[in-house]
This record gives structure tokens, sequence and C-alpha cells, in this order.
């Protein structure tokens, strides 16, 4: 088995392996082998830990250099969207797409369409402008109409009736509780 290590150069540890029945890799090892390469994993394991914090490090010192040229992270995801959405506009199946597009927009059926579409909104529109005002009308007609008077005289005097029979009721122009008719004044 040979072996990367940190600085570059290659380490050579030999050991045999044979495969087991379930495919995975056996070592026959002997007590020092075993030590070596428990050696070798701590100082690779060391190595990794010290690559993360040299790593951690270098993000942090970008960070820094980022602050102090002014970019905030949001500008640098605003910068990296408009890129993008630069590099979508200049590709082949945008350009193609825009293209096709283009053609359908300026076709004959398209105008037609939308032409017709237009009109026939129009046309509706003004249809329900026209309902309306005919409902206006209608209900002004009947609100004025001499079969609703009578009905309204007619809650007018009972309303004046219980009154005077010393019975309280309530005015509906000022709303309250609604717990019944009371007997006395």
């Amino acid at each position: 088995m040979s072996r990367q290590v940190f600085n570059g150069t290659s380490s050579s540890l030999n050991f045999s392996t044979r495969i087991t029945g379930n495919g995975c890799s056996h070592t026959n090892l002997r007590e020092d082998d075993w030590d070596t390469l428990r050696f070798e994993l701590t100082k690779t394991e060391d190595e990794i830990q010290t690559l993360r914090q040299v790593l951690l490090a270098k993000e942090k010192y970008a960070a820094d250099i980022r602050r102090q040229l002014g970019m905030s992270p949001l500008s640098n995801v605003k910068q990296n969207l408009s890129k993008g959405w630069q590099e979508v506009q200049t590709s082949a199946p945008y350009l193609t797409a825009s293209a096709t597009l283009e053609d359908i927009s300026n076709s004959s059926v398209y105008v037609r369409t939308r032409d017709g579409l237009s009109q026939a909104s129009q046309v509706t529109s003004a249809a329900l402008s026209n309902v309306g005002v005919a409902i206006t009308r209608r209900l002004a007609q009947m609100r004025n109409s001499s079969c609703l008077l009578p009905a309204a005289q007619t809650a007018s005097a009972l309303q004046l009736a219980l009154k005077e029979s010393g019975l309280k009721v309530p005015d509906p122009a000022r709303p309250g509780p609604t717990s019944g008719a009371q007997t006395h004044r």
C-alpha cells in the first residue's frame, strides 16, 4: 500500500491482504504492523485537522478582504446572479426560444387571436356594465314602488303602537342587546 504524505512525498507501507468471502479486504497484520497503521492513521487525522484549521483561517482572511473592498455577501450573490442571467441570455437555447417567441408574436394567427380576444373583452366589459346599470335602475324602481310603501308605513305604525302600549321597542338605529321586549317602562 502506498500513501501520499502531507508534504507531497509518499510513504510505502506494504501489508499482505487477502479477499474474504464477502468481498471485503482482510489484512494479516502483525502487532508491529497494527501499531504502524495506528500511528499513520493518527498522523493523517492530525494533518486533516490542521488542513481544516488552515482552510478556516484562509476563509476568514478572504472574508476580511472582501469586507475591506466593500463586497458584502449580498453584493456577491447579486453579482453572481447577474453574471448567471447574462450567461442565460447569451446561451443558445435562450436565443432560440426568444427567436421562436418573436416569430410567434409576429405571426398572423397570433395577431388575429390577440385582436379577437381584445375585442371580446371590450364587448364583455360593456355588456356587464349595461347589466349593472339595468339592475341599479330596477332596484331604484322597486324601492319607490307603491307596493313597498304600505309595508314601510305598516312597520312604522306597528312600532308606534308598541311604544304607546308601554312595551320597550329596540331602536334599529342604535344597536344593542336584543334580549326581547320588556313589559314595563
